[in-house]
């Protein structure tokens, strides 16, 4: 089973993921105030989507997660849109990654001392079409065989357009990671991901349910090629990696938010950010190997840890 990230982590300290997408595009001057999300940009900016992408490969990024978060059969119908157009957007979604990766590629001083970069297809959780913040909360009451029928149409559609790997990404539950796992077994056996949880605190998903049994439920399935945490805050990353240690069979992944506090009701976010560079030293101890950045970071924090990690050289490899 070929895994894309091997190369990546045989010769470096860890694997760079990209930051935010959506608020980094609400930053540049986006208007994102949609339950689209930034997936509303693949209808009116595609272009600006594929900027943001070639800037976060610029900055050191090896991988870039697509903007198909919240993309999905149902958001696009609330816009009108059939399942072939919504199809055609959720496509374009790997398309603008795949062009800003190869366009890069293409320059021969950004392949020095660089691996090809890669695409990552996200799949944000069901929370995330309902555009009311139910993906920090988690708790659907859906059972997991509606939650695989929710899931496998868009999967489909995403690996149609032939990422590198999935992104399954800020889900709530071991409940919803072991849908989309068991979709991926059962009809995409070919299909590799990542799979990243949302947390509360410490120890708990976002559903409050263990962080580390979420973890373990996932050991074992090769398909499955790490297991982390997104979209939280980036004091808890540390405790969660290392608990997901002793019951991980695979790499561990963290690219949490700023730090800040999202309010769902006023779409807007509070607090201060953290230094996520400063906290990168901890999660690296702690096991991860894939580290980046989730809302509220852009193209400077990874050019920040890009920096940090050229400094690790090959002892900052475990």
């Amino acid at each position: 089973m070929t895994d894309p990230l091997r190369p990546f982590l045989a010769r470096q300290a860890f694997v760079l993921l990209d930051g935010a997408l959506a608020s980094e595009l609400e930053r540049r001057g986006a208007d994102l105030a949609d339950p689209l999300w930034s997936a509303r940009l693949l209808i009116a900016d595609p272009d600006a989507i594929r900027r943001l992408h070639a800037d976060y490969y610029a900055a050191g990024a090896d991988v870039a997660i697509t903007a198909s978060y919240q993309a999905s059969f149902e958001g696009f119908a609330a816009r009108g849109l059939d399942r072939s157009e919504a199809a055609r957007l959720m496509r374009l979604s790997v398309e603008l990654a795949c062009a800003a990766r190869d366009d890069f590629w293409a320059v021969p001083e950004h392949r020095c001392g660089r691996t090809r970069p890669l695409v990552a297809a996200s799949v944000g959780p069901y929370g995330a079409v309902l555009a009311d913040g139910s993906e920090y909360r988690g708790g659907y009451g859906l059972t997991l065989a509606q939650l695989m029928d929710f899931h496998r149409p868009r999967l489909e559609v995403l690996l149609s357009a032939g990422p590198d790997l999935l992104a399954c990404e800020t889900l709530p539950s071991a409940l919803e990671a072991e849908a989309i796992a068991r979709v991926l077994a059962d009809d995409f056996p070919d299909a590799r991901a990542w799979f990243a949880f949302t947390c509360r605190d410490d120890a708990h998903t976002a559903e409050g349910g263990r962080f580390v049994d979420a973890v373990a439920a996932l050991a074992g399935r090769e398909q499955v090629l790490a297991v982390g945490v997104n979209c939280s805050a980036p004091a808890h990353v540390a405790a969660l990696l290392a608990a997901a240690r002793d019951v991980a069979d695979k790499p561990l992944l963290a690219y949490p938010n700023s730090g800040e506090r999202y309010d769902a009701a006023d779409k807007c976010w509070h607090g201060k950010a953290d230094d996520l560079v400063g906290y990168a030293p901890g999660w690296l101890d702690a096991g991860a190997r894939l580290i980046g950045g989730c809302c509220r970071t852009g193209p400077a924090e990874i050019r920040a840890l890009a920096t940090w990690r050229r400094s690790l050289g090959d002892a900052g490899k475990n």
